[in-house]
């Protein structure tokens, strides 16, 4: 009995976006979501804000002057970007390409305005993830805990993070982080779902053909 040659089923690769206020927990969930996950990296974005102790070049950020971020944006290399906090940081878009062509996950720590940016350039590669605090008040609480900002400070995160929590309804899932593990475990649900769709298996249009030509 003839076998039909085994497909290349490497499928494409996903671009998971985490937003949320600062605070509400994405970043530990994104740290926890690459540590159990070899196969998920985040995005290097390039800014312009100076390099912080302990960060490293090409690693944590591409840093980068006005000038050549502004080289960036006129020549359209950068898949989003915008202006948080006083300084410009955005997402290079030869990796994100390069990612998804060779199936690898991307990670992307942005805002409301980034995501948009983004589903334009990237549209059926995207999944959106808006992360909720579970009050205000709690909100403020993990603020407060960490211990690094000044009061004006959280003021100020307060005041925008209202703003961005508005954005609520223009990602596909909407999480409450009333528990990080278990909002972790919502996420990586998420991720193991959206891996499956079959825009993301482009194999299958080969596979499927082949059993229907060789049903024997």
């Amino acid at each position: 009995m003839d076998v039909a040659p085994t497909a290349d089923r490497r499928r494409r690769g996903l671009l998971i976006v985490l937003s949320s206020p600062s605070g509400a927990g994405k970043s530990t969930i994104s740290r926890k979501l690459m540590a159990d996950d070899p196969t998920i990296s985040m995005s290097i974005s390039a800014t312009t804000r100076p390099i912080r102790p302990g960060e490293v070049a090409d690693v944590d950020y591409h840093f980068l002057d006005e000038a050549a971020f502004q080289k960036l944006v006129d020549e359209d290399e950068l898949a989003e970007w915008a202006y948080v906090f006083g300084h410009r940081y955005g997402s290079p878009k030869e990796p994100i390409k390069d990612a998804l062509k060779d199936g690898r996950d991307t990670l992307f720590d942005i805002d409301w305005q980034g995501t948009q940016q983004l589903e334009y350039a990237f549209r059926t590669d995207l999944v959106r993830i808006f992360i909720l605090p579970p009050s205000m008040a709690e909100l403020r609480h993990r603020l407060e805990a960490r211990g690094t900002d000044a009061q004006e400070v959280i003021d100020f995160r307060m005041k925008r993070a209202a703003a961005e929590i508005g954005h609520w309804a223009e990602y596909d899932y909407v999480l409450i982080n009333d528990e990080v593990e278990a909002c972790t475990a919502k996420v990586r649900a998420i991720v193991a779902a959206e891996r499956l769709r079959r825009e993301r298996q482009p194999y299958l249009l080969g596979f499927v053909r082949e059993l229907v030509e060789r049903p024997n």
